[in-house]
């Protein structure tokens, strides 16, 4: 038998790897747009409300944990932020899942998360303006004494039809 004043030294595991772990073990998704839709049809000059669906997997909260060499991390990812790029030139961001539409808002624009069309999509691919939403992930984690941050980027793409109305006297 061997008699050691020191015991043998252990692998140490970093926790930031244990914390990537988690978020790979995660789902996260791009948004899941509810409005504008893409079988919807857009008019020149009337405020597009611009709102996701929030679920785990697409807005947040997700949490995961991770574990190895007796430690265990845990990560929480929740989108901080959906950068919209409308097709028509311009980017619209959203510190927030946006506010849905009800009809009693008639012609108001989005408290929230909107968007104004000033021109048609007639000349753009296929007579539709390709729209993506990025969120950014922000992701708090957590575990063997140490804590950070970590960011992962997702996006959806649709394409929307913006038309004008023309009025005749």
């Amino acid at each position: 038998m061997v008699w050691l004043a020191d015991p043998p030294p252990q692998a140490t595991v970093d926790p930031a790897i244990l914390a990537q772990r988690a978020v790979d073990s995660m789902t996260l998704r791009g948004p899941d747009i509810a409005s504008p839709r893409a079988s919807g049809r857009y008019t020149v000059g009337v405020p597009v409300w611009m709102w996701v669906n929030q679920s785990a997997t697409t807005y947040g909260p997700n949490t995961a944990s991770a574990s190895a060499g007796g430690i265990t991390v845990t990560a929480t990812a929740n989108v901080s932020k959906i950068v919209w790029t409308m097709g028509d030139g311009s980017a619209v961001t959203c510190n927030g899942p946006g506010t849905p539409y009800v009809s009693s808002q008639e012609m108001a624009q989005s408290p929230t998360c909107g968007h104004l069309y000033s021109k048609t999509s007639a000349g753009a691919q296929r007579g539709k303006f390709p729209v993506t939403a990025t969120s950014t992930w922000t992701i708090n984690w957590q575990g063997g004494g140490q804590a950070g941050q970590l960011t992962e980027v997702r996006q959806t793409n649709m394409q929307v039809a913006v038309g004008e109305v023309q009025v005749v006297r």
